[in-house]
């Protein structure tokens, strides 16, 4: 059985390359329309769970695994932001403040009839904005794509103060989250999760732990 990540993350492919594994990647043609009722945990599970399915019901004999990330603020969902002065106005609201990240992880199988999903938050404390921190920042246009507008793996660590929690959450693919779906699902994990996490191979990691 193949092992099927449903992203165009590059982040996402990295990152579970850590684990060892061999697998395809299938983007998924899933629109991202936040249902209003929903509290973000639950929110960014459907969406993990959606892009999973659709991918799976493509690939009867693969397992899938599919994700999705998103910011909460004072009980409310930030997504990504559509262009810069929103990345700007999102930005605004998260300098000096503690916020939640949530990332859910989705595997599906049709052929198997498997499906799990579960989702990992962190917290992460932003630095107040000094000395044009924030507008600096800006000018890279790396908060475009991004959920909540920063990436921490990239020049949006500059931004983050502490993690409280998996640094992988925070960078959009929770790896032992992933792991124990996966073993869960019967498809072996051939790497030491903890010794992944006591290395910390991926960028800006070592700086934040978790």
């Amino acid at each position: 059985m193949q092992l099927i990540l449903a992203s165009s993350s590059p982040r996402r492919q990295e990152l579970l390359a850590l684990l060892g594994l061999s697998f395809h990647v299938i983007p998924p043609n899933v629109p991202e329309h936040p249902t209003p009722e929903l509290a973000p945990i639950e929110q960014v599970k459907r969406f993990a769970l959606e892009k999973a399915r659709a991918v799976a019901a493509q690939q009867l004999d693969g397992l899938v695994v599919g994700s999705d990330t998103v910011i909460e603020l004072d009980g409310q969902l930030m997504g990504k932001p559509v262009d810069l002065q929103e990345a700007r106005i999102m930005l605004a609201r998260l300098a000096g403040r503690a916020h939640h990240v949530h990332t859910a992880v989705a595997v599906c199988s049709c052929e198997r009839e498997i499906e799990f999903v579960e989702a990992d938050t962190a917290n992460v404390e932003m630095k107040p904005d000094r000395e044009n921190l924030y507008d600096r920042y800006l000018v890279s246009q790396e908060s475009l794509g991004k959920a909540g507008a920063y990436a921490i793996q990239g020049r949006g660590g500059d931004l983050v103060d502490r993690v409280d929690g998996d640094y992988t959450t925070v960078v959009g693919l929770p790896l032992a989250l992933v792991a124990r779906l996966l073993w869960s699902a019967g498809y072996p994990v051939p790497v030491n999760v903890k010794a992944v996490y006591q290395r910390k191979p991926y960028a800006n990691w070592g700086y934040f732990g978790g």
